[in-house]
């Protein structure tokens, strides 16, 4: 039985460094095989994971020899915290190795959504030359609101402020005295959404964030604002927004994490047809070079444990 089993995607020097010196068992469709997973985790000493492995319930009573978990990327929600601990699991999240990633796609994200022509390529390609419909709105001395105001988005401000954007966030935990606070406006939710042009995500999915932008939420939003989520799904109301989009209430918004993952045709459906709206597998932190630190932090971070265990 191998040392560390890998259920999902990770840089290839990586996992060949860990080869080195475990037995080890890297199949990144692992995920996908329910059955195969429970036998090889049954004798593991580690398993590394992204987001989409449940290490939860059956999987963990099957791993009886388990004393780590690797987690490719930050989110913890796929993650049985308690049931690890009471276990005596070590669970290691990748803490900033994608952080720059993360922060680039919702910079990106916010450019295309609020300048708008970015998305004519289909009207020119037939011949229309739509220039009055593509007129669209610069970034600088915009408010971005973001909700969450840890690394990630702290990030996010230091790159939106360079652009001339006025930086505004809610984050209930963050101390008033923190250093994050200068240069930023710190706002409570309701008055973040009806202010900001632009929203970006960047809160954990637990009982307190679920469904923290639903319909109410939405609706209190600025005319035309445009929303990011590179969090975790269910942190929005997905149909709630799929209607202010249609209804022209919200100018756009760019998902990269969704209440149900894969999405399946029939989630799917709700988007279908939704105007000004960009949908992503999941990627916002996996760019070639964010993935080699993921990997590379996670693969120091199973071994460091594993030979304490030694």
């Amino acid at each position: 039985m191998p040392d560390i089993v890998i259920s999902e995607f990770m840089d290839q020097a990586a996992v060949e460094g860990l080869r080195r010196d475990y037995t080890l068992h890297y199949d990144p469709d692992l995920v996908e095989k329910a059955d195969e997973l429970l036998q090889l985790v049954a004798g593991a000493r580690a398993l590394i994971v992204r987001n989409r492995t449940q290490i939860r319930g059956e999987l963990l009573e099957a791993a009886t020899s388990l004393k780590v978990v690797g987690r490719l990327g930050v989110g913890l929600d796929n993650i049985d915290l308690d049931a690890c601990t009471a276990r005596d699991i070590v669970v290691c999240p990748a803490s900033g190795a994608n952080d720059d990633s993360v922060a680039e796609y919702v910079i990106a994200m916010t450019l295309v959504l609020l300048r708008g022509a970015f998305l004519s390529s289909d009207a020119v390609v037939a011949g229309d030359w739509p220039r009055q419909a593509c007129i669209g709105r610069e970034v600088a001395g915009k408010q971005l609101g973001l909700v969450g105001f840890g690394a990630i988005a702290r990030n996010v401000a230091s790159r939106a402020g360079a652009m001339g954007m006025r930086i505004a966030a809610f984050d209930p935990f963050l101390p008033s005295d923190h250093r994050a606070w200068s240069g930023s406006q710190k706002l409570e939710l309701r008055d973040l959404l009806a202010s900001s042009d632009a929203i970006s995500l960047h809160v954990p999915l637990n009982d307190t964030t679920r469904n923290l932008l639903d319909a109410d939420a939405i609706a209190g939003m600025k005319k035309g604002a445009v929303i990011i989520n590179t969090a975790r799904g269910g942190v929005i109301d997905e149909a709630s927004l799929a209607a202010a989009l249609r209804s022209g209430a919200l100018g756009g918004a760019a998902l990269d994490v969704f209440a149900g993952e894969p999405v399946t045709a029939d989630a799917g459906g709700l988007f279908a047809g939704v105007p000004n709206l960009i949908l992503t597998p999941h990627i916002a932190g996996v760019t070639e070079e964010g993935n080699v630190r993921v990997s590379g932090v996670t693969a120091d971070n199973v071994r460091r444990h594993l030979e304490k265990q030694a």
